[in-house]
């Protein structure tokens, strides 16, 4: 303890541990700008025990038999089960998110990540192929050994679970970098693996990205690198991989298209578009749909609406059962975030249609708060429209023609996810399969579900990880044994 700070470990090798060098990382509540706990500031010395201890476990985790590794994750799924209460009002603290509308469910989601990935121990096969008679051959598919992975600060407990369940599920062990951000939900979720687990099995690290992330991706033993998190850092982590011919999976940014027809029902789809955009969690999320575009024969109708939804949703303390909306996560995010909006504000300020003040008094100035913000008809080169804000705000426009729209929904660097309103089935199809994004949500603005594929086009990304196939594909290698039969 530090002045009544809580100080949380890392876990290696089964074991909690500080930082070799001594340091610390605060770690802050968002809602009320104060100090809650602080974290080991890991470096590269504590990323070699930690892959050394992954590396002592790794063959014998590899040899364990499929049932029993699926029995594992199970009894992990039931500890966080049991657990999920505590992890949402973690989530919740650190990070921001509103335990009712985000922080509750990511915790759920977790015990069913493990759930998923221990119904996938037992479909690890390769094929048999049929080269000539006097051979035998088949594939195996078999673990890289030691993952690298690294998760972002939005949905920290479950984009962690997302690389370990997995991971461990398909005979690997992990070393994880948590957020220095929000680490203390990803600490955990370790605790309840180290519980079931051999030692160095799971081992997760904190710190900063360039002294402890750096390092993770640039070990020599680590033959696997797992990324969330923003396009800038991805490309950075794959030019590193590359150095040494590492294989990488990559889930970076997205500057998302939501497409609305004129046949859609206006007090249905509202709701949707809010989801898409996740304004109930700051629209801090990759898929966040941040580009509207209505058709103009709707727009009248839809965007008033639009404006009397997001007025309703209640902004406050994320620990509030009767919340909505939580806060931005840091101070660095809220200066990012604010920036874009005076920005564009400035520049553009007939396009300002809503929200875009940061509160001054009250209990809401307290915190990292901004209410749900929406631009309509900024230009398609406005900075607000090229770039991923990653906060609540979005912008909209309309269009009148099918081919004009699916440019301009194209017309990014980007391609995560997509999103498109429509009554008519062969439309929405049409628009859905033109999209250029690796995940299409239709007349839906959630959707996503344990065995999807899920990754990115473009610039968002490398891989597939979430479905089965993505999770043969993103945790083993293939080997090819012929035998002579002759």
């Amino acid at each position: 303890m530090s002045g009544g700070i809580r100080d949380e470990l890392m876990w290696i090798d089964g074991k909690q541990v500080p930082a070799r060098g001594g340091g610390w990382i605060d770690v802050e509540n968002p809602s009320t700008k104060s100090v809650i706990a602080r974290v080991p500031r890991g470096d590269a010395d504590d990323v070699a025990d930690a892959v050394r201890a992954a590396r002592d476990a790794e063959t014998a985790w590899a040899r364990t038999g499929a049932e029993e590794r699926r029995h594992a994750l199970d009894d992990i799924a039931d500890l966080l089960a049991d657990r999920s209460e505590a992890i949402a009002r973690q989530i919740a603290v650190e990070n921001g998110n509103a335990i009712r509308t985000q922080s509750r469910p990511e915790a759920v989601r977790t015990a069913d990540l493990f759930r998923f990935a221990a119904s996938v121990c037992q479909e690890i096969k390769g094929i048999s192929d049929y080269v000539s008679a006097k051979t035998l051959d088949y594939t195996r598919r078999e673990p890289y050994g030691v993952v690298g992975a690294i998760v972002p600060w939005n949905s920290p407990v479950s984009l962690a679970a997302q690389k370990i369940a997995p991971a461990i599920a398909t005979g690997n062990t992990i070393v994880l970098k948590a957020s220095e951000v929000a680490p203390l939900g990803v600490l955990m979720l370790a605790a309840a693996c180290n519980e079931v687990l051999p030692a160095g099995v799971v081992n997760v690290i904190t710190g900063f990205g360039d002294e402890c992330g750096a390092a993770l991706v640039a070990h020599p033993s680590v033959p696997k690198i797992s990324f969330t998190g923003s396009t800038s850092v991805g490309r950075s982590i794959l030019v590193a991989a590359s150095q040494r011919i590492a294989s990488v999976s990559l889930e970076l940014g997205g500057k998302s298209a939501q497409i609305v027809f004129p046949d859609i029902d206006v007090d249905a789809v509202v709701p949707g578009i809010v989801s898409a955009m996740r304004f109930t969690r700051q629209g801090q999320s990759c898929t966040a749909g941040s580009r509207l575009f209505v058709h103009a024969d709707v727009a009248p109708s839809l965007l008033p609406a639009l404006r009397t939804a997001l007025g309703k949703l209640k902004i406050g303390d994320p620990l509030d059962e009767g919340t909505d909306v939580g806060s931005i996560v840091s101070r660095r995010q809220f200066d990012r975030v604010c920036s874009y909006v005076s920005e564009a504000a400035a520049t553009y300020p007939e396009s300002v249609y809503m929200g875009g003040t940061i509160p001054a008094t009250g209990p809401l100035a307290a915190g990292y708060f901004l209410e749900p913000t929406v631009f309509v008809d900024l230009p398609s080169d406005a900075r607000l429209n090229r770039e991923e804000v990653f906060g609540p705000v979005l912008s909209a426009s309309t269009w009148r023609d099918e081919d004009d729209v699916l440019a301009r929904a194209n017309g990014s660097i980007y391609g995560l996810a997509g999103y498109v309103w429509c009554r008519d089935g062969a439309a929405a199809l049409r628009v859905a399969h033109s999209l250029e994004a690796g995940w299409v949500m239709v007349n839906q603005g959630g959707g996503q579900a344990l065995g999807h594929s899920y990754g990115g086009m473009k610039q968002s990304g490398l891989g597939r990880e979430l479905s089965l196939e993505g999770i043969l594909e993103g945790f083993t290698q293939t080997k090819q044994i012929s035998v002579s039969l002759g």
